[in-house]
């Protein structure tokens, strides 16, 4: 399988459990939002999460992330616990996730080019040239190679959602988390960006993990697809079954109302 720059999971090593949870609670005050969840993603594979809002669906991206803690349960990455976890062993699985966020969180006052860069060399170490290099094929990548030294506020919501997008693959993680890529973007932006993703999918072997309410774009890039309710997943499968012929009828109607 080619692979893009940015990408950093091996083919000869693939086909392995990369992330696990087991028995995740996640409360907020009274309302459980994720209920002794139990579920895991294979190296390599494209898994998307659907279900309607308050499912439970973003709430396990923020925990892989780190940006909140389950009240019961184990995480692991790649082999390694996220949680439970000391700081420092967090640290170092976190090193190996990257996330996309509906907001696209890009710093005003830097150039693009520093936006990418920034991370790889504070956090893991790489020499600029080594960083630009990369930063550079990355924006080649993502159609925005000639936007290097613009300013986020020069660059449409798209642009900034696919400079995101380089950025995330910048730290070369192992899984590319996407929480609802699309929905800050005005209609006629959003092909462009889901048009990306589909070639990171495509010709890449980076493991995604996706939250979308774009069933389109789920049907094609997904190896596996998780009907979510309740905090639980009621159904899962590969997308030619889950979206063509549904076991549940939750599904069904999720379904009927979003397509």
């Amino acid at each position: 399988m080619r692979k893009e720059p940015g990408t950093s999971a091996d083919p000869a090593t693939g086909g392995g459990e990369l992330i696990r949870l087991d028995g995740i609670t996640k409360r907020f005050g009274t309302n459980t939002v994720l209920d002794r969840l139990n579920f895991s993603v294979d190296a390599g594979k494209h898994v998307t999460l659907i279900g309607p809002s308050g499912s439970g669906k973003t709430t396990i991206l923020r925990l892989l992330m780190t940006l909140t803690e389950p009240d019961e349960g184990t995480i692991t990455v790649d082999g390694e616990r996220l949680f439970p976890a000391s700081e420092k062993e967090v640290r170092e699985v976190r090193k190996r996730i990257g996330m996309v966020f509906q907001q696209f969180n890009l710093f005003p006052n830097m150039s693009v080019l520093r936006n990418i860069t920034e991370a790889p060399v504070t956090v893991l170490g790489l020499s600029k040239d080594e960083a630009e290099a990369r930063a550079v094929e990355l924006l080649e990548l993502v159609g925005l190679a000639d936007k290097r030294d613009a300013r986020p506020t020069q660059l449409s919501g798209g642009q900034q959602q696919r400079v995101a997008i380089a950025r995330a693959l910048a730290m070369r993680p192992k899984v590319l988390l996407l929480d609802e890529v699309t929905s800050a973007l005005d209609p006629e932006l959003v092909a462009g960006v889901l048009d990306v993703l589909r070639d990171i999918a495509r010709t890449t072997d980076i493991t995604m993990l996706c939250v979308t309410h774009e069933m389109g774009f789920a049907r094609d890039i997904s190896d596996q697809v998780l009907m979510f309710d309740g905090g639980r997943v009621i159904e899962s499968g590969p997308p030619e079954r889950i979206f063509g012929d549904p076991e549940q009828e939750r599904t069904r109607e999720f379904l009927g109302a979003v397509l």
